[in-house]
C-alpha cells in the first residue's frame, strides 16, 4: 500500500511539473480589430509568428501557448502568456488592445436580468429583504412537474412552513419522497440487537406539495380507450410532468440557480426564476389534449385549502371568453381572491385586437413581451444579401446550395399556392431534393412550423427559409437548417429566387443575440384588449417577458432538461415571481394591493428611453397591448399608494355588469344584494380606468391608500387622451398616517367624438414617488353638439 502511495504522488509530481512547463501563465486575449481581406489561413500564420516573438524563437512553445484565432467576424488571437510576453504584445503593430481572460457571469434566463433582478440568489432589492420569499406558497395548476430538476432543488432550504395543509399524490413514478415528508422503518444494529426504528426522512423543501387531476379529463377522453397510453410518448398518471410546460412555468417564477442551463449550447450559463427561494406546490391538471374545467375547479378548491399564497395559471379559456361564472378559471380565482389568494394568468396568443382572455378584474392578466436576446441565424444569399431569422436550430450547413420557393416544387394534385405552405405530401420529392425551400405560414392555428420543417425534410430539402406572415420573432427548433422571416425579409428572398439564373443560399446555426433590437416591445402573439366581457375593466393589466424564455423542462420530452418557448404562458410566472417577492415583503397585502403595486410603478418606455412598440409593424404600443406597462422591480416594493378592492368592491362590480340578487347571494355566500341604482362599472376601485362610451361628460371615483411614509403629499399630473378634457378632484392628496385612504374624482369631458379609444394617464407624485394609471376614453360620436 505504501509503495502504491509513493508511486502516486510520483506519478502527481511529474504531472505538475509538465503541466508547470507547458502553461506558465494565464490566458489572454489579443484583439486585433476587423477581419479584412485576409484569408484565415493567414491570419493563424501571422498570430504564430507574434506569438514565437514573444516566446524567444520558439514555434513549439508559440504553437503550444494558443488557445483560439478569431477570424470571422473580427481578427485576434488568445493565447497563454505572462504578464510580460502580454505587454509586449500590446506593443506590436497591430494589436488594438490586450484583456485578461476574465471570468464573468453569464445570464440564460435573461428575461430576469432584463427585467433588473440579478442571478444571485440571495440579491435583493435595495432598501428591502425579500429572504421571507421561504414563507411563500405558490401554486402552479399546469402540466406537473419533474421534481428532480437542478431549478427544483432544495438545498439550503429551511423547514416547510408549519401553516402548509397540501399533500403528496402518489402516481407513476412519483412517490411521497418526489416532495413530501413521508416515514420508513429503518433497520439498526445496536449492542448486538436489532433495532427496528421509525425513521423521518426530511421533506423536499422546494416542491412541498403535488396532486394530479383526471376525472374530468377521462370522462371526455375516456371513450377512447386509455388517453394516456395513445402513442409513444411517456405520460404519467401522476404530478409528474410528461409535457415539459408545468416544469417550465414553475423554474420562470421560482426556480432555483442552476449554473449551466442551455438549449442544445444556446444561451449557456447561470439562471434562476424570480423568486427562487419560494416554496412550489403543484396542480396537474392538463394533459395532452387540453385542461377540462372540473379538473381546474378541483385544482383550485384544493390551493385554496391547502394554503397557497398565489396560484399560477399560464392557461385559459378560448377567444371570445364566456361570462365570468360561465369560466372555470374565473371562478376558481374569484373564491381564490376572496381568501386572499393572488391569482396570475395569461392572456392569451391569438395575436388580435379585442382577443384577450381570463377578463375578470380579480385577476392579474399578463400580456407578453420580448427581452434584449434574440435566437438568430443568418441567411447568406448567393448575391452577397444577409438576411437574419429567427431559429433555434443547431444543424449546419457544410455549403450553399440551391433555394426555391416552394410552389415551383408542388406535388400530386397540390397547386402550387398550397405546396408554397409546405403542407403534408405536397412536394415533389425530386424537385425538392438537395435544396433550400421558401416556404409560407399564415399563423392559422392547424399549421405547425416545425412540422413545415419535417415536411421539408421527408421530401429530400436540406434547408428552409419561412415567410411568417404574423411575424411573431418566435424562434423554433427546426430540424433541418431553417429559419424564419417576416413578410419584408421573404419578398427580398423570394424575388432572388424567382428571378436568378441559378440563386443559391447558405442557412447558418442559430446563435444568442443581445441588444440587436429595442426591447421591450409587445410580442405579436400577445392577445391585445379591449375587453371582449366587460369594456370598463382594462386587459390585459401588465406586460413581462413570453418571448423566447429558457427555462426548465421534462426530460420525458426528448430527453431534454431545458427548453425555449414562447406565449402569454411565459410571462404569466415572471409576474407571478414578482407578485411573490411582493409577498414576502408584505404578506398581510390584499391581492388587490398587490396587483396595483405592479401597475402603478410600472414603465412604458424601453431600455433606450423610447415609447414600448408592438410587433410586427413597431408601431408604439398602448395599454390594449401592455396594459399600464412593463415592471419594474426597483419601484414595485416601493409604490407610495395603492388601489385596494376589498369583497363589498367585488360585489358592486357584480350588481354593476347585471347580476341579480339571487345570483350575487349564490356566488359570494352571503346575503348581499344589489342596493340603489346599479354604478359603473368604471367605479371599481381598479389601477386603471376605462371609459368605453363617453356621451358629454363622466364622472369616476378612486380610493387610494397609502402605504408609504405618513405625511406624505401628492400632485396629480395628467396626460389626458386626445379630445378628452380630463380634471381630477381634489388635485392634491395629503396623507397624515399609513393605511390613510382617500378619495378623489375623475371627470371625463369629450371635446370631439373619437372614432376609436385614445389613451393617457394620470399621475400621484411625490419628489421620488409615481403613483400612474392609464386612461383609455372613446367618445361616443352619437352625442349632439359634436362638429
Amino acid at each position: 500500500m505504501a509503495l502504491c502511495r509513493v508511486a502516486f504522488y510520483l506519478l502527481l509530481s511529474i504531472l505538475l511539473a509538465e503541466t508547470t512547463l507547458c502553461y506558465p501563465s494565464q490566458v489572454y486575449v489579443v484583439y486585433m480589430g476587423s477581419k479584412g481581406s485576409q484569408s484565415s489561413d493567414d491570419i493563424l500564420k501571422q498570430n504564430h509568428q507574434m506569438l514565437t516573438a514573444v516566446h524567444g524563437g520558439s514555434m513549439e512553445e508559440a504553437q503550444a501557448s494558443h488557445v483560439y484565432t478569431y477570424s470571422n467576424g473580427f481578427r485576434g488571437f488568445a493565447a497563454r502568456l505572462s504578464k510580460e510576453q502580454a505587454s509586449q504584445m500590446a506593443d506590436m503593430p497591430g494589436v488594438v488592445s490586450v484583456l485578461p481572460n476574465l471570468k464573468r457571469s453569464l445570464h440564460t434566463t435573461r428575461s430576469w436580468d432584463f427585467i433588473g433582478l440579478g442571478t444571485n440568489e440571495e440579491m435583493e432589492i435595495p432598501g428591502f429583504s425579500t429572504k421571507n420569499q421561504e414563507n411563500v406558497i405558490i401554486g402552479f395548476i399546469d402540466t406537473g412537474i419533474w421534481p428532480e430538476s437542478l431549478s427544483f432543488g432544495d438545498a439550503g432550504m429551511p423547514a416547510v412552513p408549519s401553516r402548509w395543509k397540501g399533500r403528496c399524490q402518489t402516481g407513476e413514478s412519483f412517490t411521497q419522497s418526489s416532495c413530501n415528508k413521508y416515514q420508513h422503518q429503518l433497520f439498526i444494529e445496536f449492542g448486538g440487537f436489532l433495532c427496528i426504528c421509525l425513521h423521518l426522512l426530511a421533506p423536499h423543501r422546494k416542491v412541498i406539495g403535488a396532486r394530479y387531476y383526471l376525472n374530468g379529463y377521462e370522462a371526455e377522453e375516456g371513450s377512447h380507450g386509455d388517453p394516456l397510453k395513445a402513442d409513444n410518448t411517456v405520460k404519467f398518471k401522476s404530478p409528474r410532468d410528461s409535457s415539459g410546460h408545468g416544469s417550465h412555468t414553475a423554474s420562470i417564477a421560482a426556480g432555483r440557480y442552476v449554473s449551466d442551463m442551455n438549449y442544445n449550447g444556446l444561451g449557456a450559463g447561470g439562471a434562476r426564476g424570480g423568486a427562487p427561494m419560494s416554496r412550489i406546490a403543484v396542480y396537474k391538471t392538463c394533459w395532452d389534449s387540453g385542461c377540462y374545467d372540473a379538473d381546474l375547479l378541483a385544482a383550485f378548491d384544493d390551493a385554496i385549502r391547502d394554503g397557497v399564497d398565489i396560484i399560477s395559471v399560464s392557461l385559459g379559456p378560448s377567444y371570445p371568453q364566456g361570462d365570468y361564472f360561465d369560466d372555470a378559471i374565473s371562478i376558481g380565482s374569484f373564491h381564490a381572491t376572496s381568501h386572499g389568494i393572488v391569482v396570475v394568468s395569461s392572456a392569451g396568443n391569438v395575436g388580435s385586437r379585442g382577443s384577450a382572455t381570463n377578463l375578470a378584474p380579480w385577476m392579474l392578466t399578463v400580456a407578453a413581451s420580448s427581452t434584449d436576446r434574440e435566437f438568430a441565424s443568418s441567411i447568406l444569399l448567393g448575391n452577397g444579401k444577409k438576411f437574419v431569422g429567427e431559429s433555434l436550430s443547431s444543424s449546419n450547413m457544410n455549403r450553399s446550395t440551391r433555394i426555391v420557393s416552394a410552389s415551383e416544387v408542388n406535388g400530386g394534385y397540390f397547386t402550387p399556392y398550397q405546396s408554397s405552405f409546405c403542407l403534408d405530401s405536397s412536394l415533389n420529392k425530386t424537385k425538392a431534393r438537395g435544396k433550400i425551400l421558401i416556404c409560407r405560414h399564415s399563423g392559422s392555428a392547424s399549421e405547425s412550423r416545425i412540422e413545415k420543417s419535417q415536411v421539408v425534410k421527408k421530401a429530400g430539402g436540406v434547408g428552409m427559409i419561412m415567410i411568417d406572415e404574423t411575424e411573431n420573432d418566435v424562434a423554433i427548433p427546426f430540424v433541418i437548417p431553417a429559419a424564419t422571416v417576416g413578410k419584408e425579409a421573404g419578398i427580398k428572398i423570394l424575388s432572388y429566387a424567382n428571378h436568378t439564373r441559378k440563386p443559391r443560399a447558405i442557412i447558418m446555426p442559430a446563435k444568442a443575440v443581445l441588444g440587436s433590437r429595442l426591447a421591450p416591445r409587445v410580442a405579436a402573439f400577445s392577445s391585445k384588449g379591449p375587453n371582449s366581457l366587460t369594456a370598463e375593466i382594462l386587459k390585459p393589466d401588465i406586460a413581462a417577458p413570453g418571448l423566447n424564455i429558457l427555462a426548465a423542462w421534462s426530460p420525458a420530452v426528448n430527453e431534454m432538461k431545458y427548453n425555449i418557448l414562447s406565449g402569454t404562458s411565459m410571462s404569466c410566472p415572471h409576474a407571478t415571481g414578482l407578485v411573490a417577492l411582493i409577498k414576502a415583503v408584505y404578506p398581510t397585502w390584499t391581492p388587490s394591493a398587490i396587483k396595483s403595486a405592479i401597475m402603478t410603478t410600472a414603465s412604458v418606455t424601453d431600455k433606450n428611453g423610447g415609447a414600448i412598440t408592438a410587433d410586427p409593424k413597431g408601431r408604439p404600443a398602448n395599454p390594449f397591448d401592455y396594459g399600464a406597462g412593463f415592471p419594474d422591480p426597483s419601484r414595485l416594493l416601493d409604490p407610495g399608494l395603492v388601489y385596494d378592492a376589498q369583497p363589498p368592491d367585488y360585489r358592486a362590480f357584480l350588481c354593476s355588469v347585471g347580476y341579480d340578487d339571487k345570483s350575487l347571494q349564490l356566488i359570494t355566500g352571503d346575503g348581499s344584494v344589489c342596493s340603489g341604482p346599479r354604478p359603473s362599472p368604471s367605479n371599481l376601485n381598479y389601477p386603471s380606468i376605462t371609459v368605453p362610451d363617453l356621451k358629454g361628460s363622466s364622472h369616476i371615483t378612486r380610493t387610494v391608500t397609502n402605504v408609504g411614509k405618513p405625511g406624505a403629499v401628492y400632485r396629480v399630473q395628467v396626460s389626458p387622451p386626445t379630445g378628452i378634457n380630463v380634471t381630477v378632484v381634489p388635485n392634491i392628496l395629503t396623507f397624515t398616517s399609513y393605511g390613510q385612504k382617500l378619495n378623489f374624482t375623475v371627470t371625463f369631458r369629450a371635446t370631439y367624438p373619437s372614432k376609436d379609444y385614445v389613451f393617457g394617464y394620470i399621475s400621484w407624485r411625490t419628489h421620488r414617488i409615481r403613483v400612474t394609471s392609464p386612461l383609455a376614453v372613446r367618445a361616443s360620436s352619437s352625442e349632439t353638439g359634436f362638429l
